[in-house]
């Protein structure tokens, strides 16, 4: 929280913080993105989140600015692989996927590091957790962001790029940047809404 607050006031400044973050389409964040420092920032946060036993069931690769071809030739081959038919058009746009944002990161997610008895459910919760943890730095730090998935994140070519283990997979990619275009958010669900109590 900001140093001049307290914490009676700490509420109200969290909300602040959490009503402002707004997904971004990854095609409106441009350079700059988070420097070293900011980026530590980011991953400090998600290390925030609730890890049962502390197994660390998730991790986020960085796709660097020299990495995005060898991205784009993943994902255009993936395409390519479950649409034979597809066009070169369509190849091309699921290639310019690769170029958005000036910060990728692929979040993974191990189903069976450490305890296995820990469900993968619950190693979900913690990673959606880190990425909330995330998002709300990026949005804290002045940037956009956007989680981005799709049927090639699937596709044995996309593991094999990623070096990823037969219990990991990929739910997402996490985009972060300065925004060039925002418009306004789509309304919050009234409380009411989404919690309710157990008539036991």
């Amino acid at each position: 929280m900001p140093p001049e607050t307290t914490p009676s006031e700490w509420p109200d400044a969290a909300l602040q913080l959490m009503s402002a973050r707004r997904t971004i389409l990854p095609r409106r964040l441009t350079s700059p993105g988070p420097d070293a420092a900011q980026k530590r920032q980011l991953f400090v946060a998600a290390a925030t989140a609730p890890d049962h036993d502390q197994v660390q069931p998730w991790r986020f690769i960085e796709v660097p600015e020299e990495a995005r071809p060898r991205l784009a030739d993943v994902f255009g081959q993936a395409l390519r692989d479950r649409d034979p038919d597809a066009t070169d058009a369509q190849v091309e746009q699921a290639r310019d996927k690769a170029y958005r944002a000036p910060l990728l990161l692929l979040l993974v997610v191990d189903a069976e590091k450490g305890d296995p008895a820990i469900d993968v459910y619950e190693r979900m919760v913690s990673a959606g957790a880190a990425v909330q943890s995330l998002l709300l730095m990026a949005t804290a730090q002045g940037f956009g962001s956007a989680l981005t998935s799709g049927k090639a994140l699937k596709a044995e070519p996309f593991r094999q790029a990623f070096k990823l283990a037969p219990s990991e997979f990929a739910p997402c990619f996490i985009s972060i940047g300065t925004v060039t275009q925002a418009k306004p958010g789509k309304p919050r669900p009234d409380p009411s809404a989404i919690a309710s109590c157990w008539e036991a």
